[in-house]
């Protein structure tokens, strides 16, 4: 379970990190965001797309730490 946390997280903060950098360059890099069908396919997630891959890179890393807090099993 603790491995399965630990890649989770690293890869939720990639792709946020990789969704912000798409954001921030005007969607230059077109294939670089995997959450780019998120944030184009929730309604209510529409205008707000620089904000959603911020919080989806900051739970990546919270999900990195708390599973350093999960025993091994």
């Amino acid at each position: 379970m603790k491995k399965f946390l630990e890649v989770a997280g690293f890869l939720l903060a990639l792709f946020g990190v990789a969704g912000v950098v798409r954001e921030l360059t005007g969607d230059w890099f077109r294939l670089f965001g995997v959450t780019r069908f998120l944030t184009e396919n929730v309604g209510f997630l529409e205008g707000r797309e620089l904000f959603v891959n911020i919080v989806i890179a900051v739970l990546g890393l919270v999900v990195m730490i708390a599973s350093d807090r999960v025993p091994k099993s």
